[in-house]
């Protein structure tokens, strides 16, 4: 039987996702409870990467058992064995089938900024004094929808076999002292929200046209794009699929 792993967890003090040799990953720490709980050995396939120090709100990763459990009680038991910085939202039983990474069809991030020095956020927002340019900004994101090849905002030399996705969302809100940054594609490249960000603080700094962005994107150069913000300020928020 398959069943879909849906949690969240604060990337503080985790090297990402993804299983490390000689680093603490999401990954490694879930096998580990799921491994014990059960009493055979779990390897989760996880909906995607995410890389050291950025969080997530909504994650899945699917496993397989050969016999089915009692959700509730087995949700319950796995938040006791976590640690505080992972918990785990639900377990669905799904299609033998079903594929928690190739399945997935829309993914969304949030990019959080505070402009004023808080004590207390500091772990999970990046602190940037500066004034931006909140309108430009989100002009900016409009410019995004007109695209679909985004190698500009890649990190070089990775393994894929396409730079192409599909951004079906992406816009700038302000609150106070706070700016959140929300992006949802089909697919999105290692490094790629916060190498968007970077440029797009660029362009709230007026340092960068609406124009040059165009012309950023056009080029598939990541030397011409903007510098990559820290990774905790980045959210994995929401991934969705047609039968969840």
């Amino acid at each position: 039987m398959r069943y879909f792993l849906e949690f969240a967890y604060k990337g503080t003090k985790y090297h990402g996702w993804q299983y490390q040799p000689n680093a603490s990953s999401v990954q490694e720490t879930l096998n580990k409870a799921l491994s014990t709980l059960f009493k055979t050995e779990i390897d989760l396939v996880g909906a995607g990467r995410t890389d050291t120090g950025v969080h997530a709100k909504q994650m899945f990763a699917h496993f397989d058992l050969d016999f089915e459990i009692d959700v509730p009680h087995y949700i319950h038991k796995l938040n006791s064995f976590l640690p505080a910085d992972i918990a785990i939202l639900n377990i669905h039983l799904v299609a033998d089938e079903n594929h928690a990474r190739f399945d997935a069809n829309k993914r969304t991030y949030e990019y959080h900024i505070h402009t004023s020095k808080e004590v207390f956020i500091n772990e999970n927002s990046w602190y940037y004094h500066n004034e931006l340019n909140i309108e430009l900004m989100n002009s900016a994101c409009k410019e995004l929808f007109n695209h679909t090849d985004f190698e500009c905002f890649s990190k070089v030399h990775t393994d894929v076999n396409t730079f192409n996705c599909k951004i079906m969302e992406a816009h700038w809100q302000q609150n106070g002292n706070k700016l959140i940054f929300t992006i949802a594609a089909d697919r999105f490249l290692r490094n790629m929200v916060r190498a968007i960000v970077g440029t797009m603080v660029n362009i709230g700094l007026e340092k960068v046209s609406l124009q040059e962005f165009k012309q950023i994107i056009e080029s598939k150069d990541r030397n011409k794009a903007g510098f990559s913000v820290p990774a905790h300020g980045l959210y994995l928020t929401k991934v969705e699929y047609p039968y969840l």
